[in-house]
Parts: C-alpha cells; structure tokens; sequence
C-alpha cells in the first residue's frame, strides 16, 4: 500500500484544535446533562400555583420555574461553550508545547543537524519521557553517523594506499631499467597485494556481521579458543611467542563461526603486535564472579598509552607504539572492529586494556549461556 506525501494528504484540523474542541464539547455534555436533569425534577412539581396558609406565601407553579429555568441553563451551557473554547485552548497549548519543541528538533534532525537536543524540563511524564528517548536518539544517530564518516574517510584511505604503492613501485622500475631488481619488486607487489585482499575480506566480513542474522547454540569458549590455536596461520610462522593456554569450560549461547572468528582475530593481533623475541601470549576462558562466560586475551609488547588503547576497537585504528614482528604481515587495521562488532551481535562486551610493563589485555564478557 502506498503512503501518500505529506503535502498530498488533505488538509485537517489542528491538534490543538481538536484537543479544544473535546474539552468544550465535554463541558457541553456535562451542562446540558446537568440541566437536563434539573428541568427533569421539575416534572414533580405541580403544574399549579399554590398557596401557603401560613403566611400567604406564593409557591410557584411548574410553569412559572420551566419559565425561569429554561433560558438559564441554555445561557449556562452556552457560557460553558465559551469557557471550554478558551480555556481549552490555553490548556491545549500548553499541554502541546513540548511537541512543538520535539517537532522541531525532528525537522532539525531531517536537515541533517544531530547536535541538538531538546532537553525537556519538568516533571516525569509521558512527553519528558518522549523527549528523552528522542535525545538518545540523536545522540545514538550522531555517533553512528560520525564513526560511519570516519570509516568511509579511512576506508577510502586505506584502500588507495595499496594502489598507489603499486604504482610508485611500477613508476620506479619503468624509469630505471638496468637497476631494476625483479624479484625485490615482485616481492613488494606480492606484499601489497597481499593486504589489499585482507582489507577487502576484512570489510566485506564488517558488512556481513551488519546484515546477517545471528543463528545462536550453545558453544564452549574453551573448545572455540582450543580450535583457534589449531588453526591459527601465525602460530605456524618462525619463533612465534610463547602461547599460555588456561581453559576453563566457559558455556555461552552464540554463532560458532563467528565466535571462532573472535578468538581467532584476538589470537592473531596478539601475536603479530608482540615482542620481536621472547614474547608470550596468554589465554584464558572462565567463568567471572557473577558467573558470565569471559575470554581473556594478553600479550607482551610496547607499553601503550590508555588513551589510544581506548580507540583501537574503532575501525583502521593502530597505536603506533605497538610492536609489530618483522616477519608477520602487516594487518588491515580491522581485527578489532570485527571482534567488537560479534561482541556486540552477542550482547557481550569488548574492554581493551594496556597490559602492566607493555603489551594489551582485551577481555569478552558474555552473558550467562
């Protein structure tokens, strides 16, 4: 079904109006209700004058009240109409104000401008609790829309940085023939190549994880760590670090692929970013104090400020004092983001930390499986 545009919808009434209208109406009804009932009790007096023996008093006849009673209550209800119009007006107007406020922090936010928020004052109701859902919106929807300028900067970045290595190595070999060494040059073009296609893979994975539903079962992260280790490229590499295994049956609800593909990110950042010689790399899986599932990874290396710690989750990210083996491949700067974006389809949490005397701790808290 189609919606129709905004501006071919017909024109209708106010809010405001209508919430006007319902108030006028209602005292409406009330009035007339109430003097309906009044001219109703009057059917019981008779319809005669009468006169009181003691005193001589005059008591008047049905007549002489429906005469009186009548054009006061239709100028009672009229001015009841009148006070439900302008009172209702003023109340809806005020009751309406903080829509107007949110009307156009929404038409604000149409045009492309997320830094504002509405910051409704007041009372705990159902409009402040409006308002500050909206603000959480605008503030989610400015982060997002920051980090996704961010990614496609470096992104875009990242991925002519390859091309025009190749070019410059082709451009160098062209204007200097008899120098020319072939096998250097094909190395670095093997190399280059190399990590345009783990860049590729690497987005291609982040754009998956955004689209694809999760298909959950109950896994082991002890069994997931143990089937990393297996199959980890860089542990078969020369003189890999020193692995540390300590794992306890750490139970979670989650996609195996994808977890395997967590430990297996986390795993391999370890080694590649560690001591040249004589490093370790230290794994655990356990079940913390309040019994949720955690994966512990760390690793010897440089010391690294906190601050850019905190950053390397983001994507294309890397500390510069980061140690990295001569003899492992320079990543994509993605492993992070891919490990953060599972935890997160997981409901876990992703806490990177400097390591005391150099190195980093990354720890994944899952929810009780």
């Amino acid at each position: 079904m189609t919606t129709p545009a905004v501006g071919q919808r017909r024109a209708g009434l106010s809010v405001r109006l209508r919430l006007t209208l319902s108030y006028a109406g209602f005292l409406v009804l009330a009035g007339t209700a109430l003097f309906a009932a009044l001219l109703l009790v009057l059917r019981y007096v008779p319809d005669e004058n009468l006169t009181v023996q003691d005193g001589g008093g005059f008591a008047p006849s049905r007549s002489d009240l429906l005469d009186v009673a009548v054009p006061l209550s239709a100028a009672a209800v009229g001015f009841l109409a009148l006070v439900g119009l302008v009172g209702g007006w003023i109340l809806a107007g005020r009751m309406l104000r903080p829509l107007d406020r949110i009307s156009e922090a929404a038409a604000l936010a149409a045009d492309g401008a997320l830094d504002h928020r509405i910051a409704l004052e007041g009372p705990d109701d159902e409009l402040r609790r409006l308002a500050d859902t909206f603000d959480m919106m605008l503030a989610r929807l400015e982060r997002s829309f920051e980090e996704q300028r961010r990614f496609t900067a470096n992104a875009s970045h990242e991925l002519r940085t390859p091309n025009t290595v190749v070019k410059a190595l082709l451009e160098v070999a062209q204007a200097d023939p008899a120098g020319r060494d072939v096998d250097r040059l094909l190395s670095r073009l093997h190399e280059t190549n190399e990590r345009s296609i783990v860049m590729v893979e690497s987005l291609l994975q982040l754009a998956r994880l955004d689209h694809d539903s999760l298909r959950a079962e109950p896994v082991d992260l002890a069994d997931v760590v143990r089937e990393a280790v297996r199959e980890s490229p860089d542990l078969d590499l020369p003189a890999p670090p020193e692995l540390i295994l300590t794992l306890d049956a750490a139970p979670v609800h989650g996609n195996r692929v994808l977890l395997g593909q967590l430990a297996a990110n986390l795993l391999g950042n370890a080694v590649r970013h560690n001591l040249p010689a004589g490093g370790q790399v230290r794994v655990g899986t356990r079940l913390d104090g309040r019994r949720r599932p955690t994966l512990v990874v760390e690793n010897t290396g440089a010391p690294l400020d906190p601050a850019v710690v905190a950053t390397l989750a983001e994507p294309f990210v890397r500390a510069d004092a980061r140690t990295r083996r001569p003899d492992r491949l320079a990543g994509s700067g993605l492993g992070l983001s891919i490990v953060a974006s599972i935890a997160r389809a997981h409901g876990a949490e992703l806490a990177l930390a400097p390591r005391p005397g150099g190195g980093l701790t990354a720890t994944v808290t899952f929810l009780p499986g």
